[in-house]
């Protein structure tokens, strides 16, 4: 858990990733929308919002915010309950996942329930407590919990959708979403469906709101941190921030957030009154970019048009009715698709109508003029009574090393690759995909992502896997894909194809040029620079990823730490790789911790290094004690020497050597044991 007083939580954000340690991983939820308050005990309040968690101390004011990494064991709360009897919340997973949490903040876990197969509806619809118990309103009866030894004690198997239980002279009753009242005595077998009877005389099922009431005020007045909401389907990392929004992920007609993370704190653009003062309902952003020569000025892609903001404040809203955009059907103004937008160094500003009549790429000047761009490899979809429209889903635009525009159609009705000339409007297009082999790879539903390597190599992910168009492919008449093939190493000559029929939803090529790679639903990978090494596989089982379902993934490749966007929330991971320095000095390069304390067992990280630095850690005698090469600017030692003893006490000194060969000691680490 993460508790913070409220007059020093600005000090507290800034100092929360300071050269953190390797392999730490932390969460950032959102706390933005109250759902429920409980009272626990006589001055703790815990409130369960955004589908996330805190709590809130009336005496000290103190704010203790939980997640699944540094306290609870899963994520997306849909109920909480406290028993005052056994002094424990009872925190349930829209999962069936169970936490009972203490006032300390210590966990406990019942996983039976989320665990145990059954092909009824185990859906938790309420919760009621009675004395240590906790009975769970489910799909299909009633699941009856013993708080106080952690334990499911019985299940009634009712074969009705319960909403709500009482328990009142010595009669248990089972409230259904059909309006049916069940009822059994509590000292007879509850088990057994036959002791249950319909009944029409019954207490009155009430839902307790009197710490709603009470306490709804206070609670809006709390601002324990973290996003608006736990929708990250688009990220960038640029200019020490990191920018996100919901990338097209919201379902029906709701408000709409750009938001960015810069030193531990979150700022959000100023968008609650825009329909107001444009007329234009502003909904599901799918994507943004800023003018590169002027960071405050941002465009913002979304369902209904494009969104123009200056200093965080809207300037001007885009749509039919004052642009050449269009709605997919000519009339629906709240379903005009902006599905990707990027700006050019000059100033100007391309983005995508997707699902358009006429449009496809539209050009957007300095001065306010609009262009469009006639790309007819792009208007090829037909459905709904209408022909040739923009393809369904133009995004994920990037400029490659040469200043093309490459994009993807990220739809199951022509997925595809292009590649475009801007200046000399010409067009490449990528709609079928043949491997090294001469086999062409079937039932490719979505091409989601692109990312390019340092040699100019493009990966590309798609649903059967992700893809490598080398360079020399690009312009081919015939381009061939690599699925790089990672041999088996068991004896044979056999190999299997990277990540074959894995759906790769998103591509970031970290410092040291090792790939992450973000699935549909087995988490993330990361995979050596050569393309033959799986470094790292993340799943919500292994590690403190919140979801299997990756939507995003940026890199700040300063300090390392790798953002993973979910379905469930947005957290990160402490990697060992960052971008490299042009040169090494005793002025950038420095060791963390530095002195290393004798209680500490993790990495010493050495940052700032050059390319596929060689790093030797001595001994101030020159004695080697550790060595190898750095991931981008990164190096990490556990602080033991060849043989694996732990090192003395004493002063280590790192020297490098570059490509080129200049050597040198570029900065010295302390041990205490």
């Amino acid at each position: 858990m993460v508790k913070w007083f409220l007059p020093f939580c600005l000090f507290t954000l800034l100092s929360l990733n300071v050269n953190a340690q390797i392999g730490t991983w932390r969460a950032y939820m959102s706390y933005y929308e109250p759902q429920q308050i409980v009272k626990a005990g006589a001055s703790t309040l815990f409130v369960r919002a955004s589908n996330s968690l805190y709590s809130y101390n009336l005496n000290d004011h103190s704010i203790t915010t939980y997640d699944k990494v540094n306290t609870l064991n899963d994520t997306y709360i849909s109920h909480i309950a406290w028993n005052q009897q056994v002094k424990l919340l009872m925190v349930i997973y829209q999962n069936g996942n169970i936490d009972l949490l203490d006032l300390d903040g210590n966990t406990t876990n019942i996983s039976s329930y989320y665990s145990k197969t059954m092909t009824k509806d185990k859906t938790i619809n309420n919760v009621f407590v009675y004395q240590q118990y906790a009975y769970l309103c489910t799909g299909f009866g009633i699941v009856k919990v013993n708080m106080q030894r952690a334990e499911i004690s019985e299940s009634y198997i009712l074969d009705q959708n319960i909403s709500a239980v009482n328990i009142s002279n010595n009669h248990i009753y089972a409230q259904a979403k059909n309006g049916k009242i069940f009822t059994a005595t509590l000292s007879s077998n509850l088990i057994d469906k036959s002791n249950w009877q319909q009944t029409d005389s019954y207490p009155a099922f009430t839902k307790d709101t009197a710490d709603w009431d009470n306490y709804i005020t206070t609670v809006n007045t709390l601002q324990p941190g973290g996003p608006k909401n736990n929708y990250h389907g688009y990220m960038r990392f640029e200019n020490n921030k990191l920018y996100s929004c919901e990338g097209g992920n919201l379902g029906g007609d709701k408000h709409t957030h750009v938001q960015y993370l810069i030193d531990g704190e979150w700022s959000f653009m100023d968008d609650e009154n825009i329909k107001a003062e444009t007329g234009i309902n502003y909904y599901n952003a799918y994507c943004f970019d800023y003018d590169p020569n002027d960071e405050s000025h941002l465009f913002v892609g979304a369902r209904t048009g494009l969104f123009e903001f200056q200093n965080g404040k809207i300037l001007h809203a885009y749509n039919s009715t004052n642009s050449p955009i269009e709605a997919f059907d000519n009339k629906s103004i709240d379903y005009e698709l902006i599905t990707g937008v990027r700006f050019l160094n000059d100033g100007r500003l391309l983005f995508m109508n997707s699902q358009a009549p006429t449009q496809s790429m539209i050009e957007l000047s300095k001065d306010g003029k609009f262009t469009s761009h006639n790309i007819p490899e792009l208007m090829k979809l037909n459905e709904n009574g209408f022909k040739n429209k923009s393809l369904g889903n133009l995004s994920d635009l990037r400029f490659d090393k040469d200043g093309y525009l490459w994009f993807v159609n990220n739809n199951w009705f022509i997925s595809s690759l292009y590649r475009y000339d801007i200046d000399n409007k010409k067009i490449l297009s990528f709609t079928e995909f043949k491997n090294q082999d001469g086999l062409t790879i079937e039932n490719i539903n979505y091409v989601s992502c692109t990312a390019q390597e340092k040699n100019g190599n493009i990966w590309v992910g798609t649903q059967q896997g992700p893809l490598l168009l080398e360079k020399d492919q690009i312009e081919a008449s015939s381009p061939v894909f690599t699925q790089v093939k990672v041999p088996r190493n068991d004896g044979t000559n056999y190999a299997d194809y990277l990540l074959s029929g894995t759906g790769i939803t998103a591509i970031c090529i970290d410092g040291g040029g090792r790939k992450w790679f973000g699935t549909e639903n087995n988490g993330a990978y990361l995979i050596s620079e050569d393309n033959l090494t799986q470094i790292q596989h993340f799943t919500t089982d292994n590690s403190k990823l919140l979801s299997n379902h990756i939507t995003s993934i940026a890199i700040n490749n300063t300090t390392g730490e790798v953002f993973f966007g979910t379905e469930n929330g947005l957290c990160s991971y402490m990697s060992d790789a960052t971008t490299a320095s042009d040169e090494m000095s005793e002025d950038n390069v420095y060791a963390y911790p530095n002195p290393v304390e004798p209680n500490y067992t993790g990495l010493i990280t050495i940052v700032g290094l050059s390319y596929d630095a060689d790093v030797k850690i001595l001994t101030s005698s020159g004695r080697l004690v550790a060595q190898g090469r750095s991931n981008g600017g990164t190096f990490t030692w556990n602080g033991c020497d060849l043989q694996g003893r732990r090192v003395a006490s004493g002063v280590y000194m790192v020297a490098t050597a570059t490509s080129s060969g200049d050597k040198g000691v570029v900065c010295k680490i302390a041990v205490v044991n």
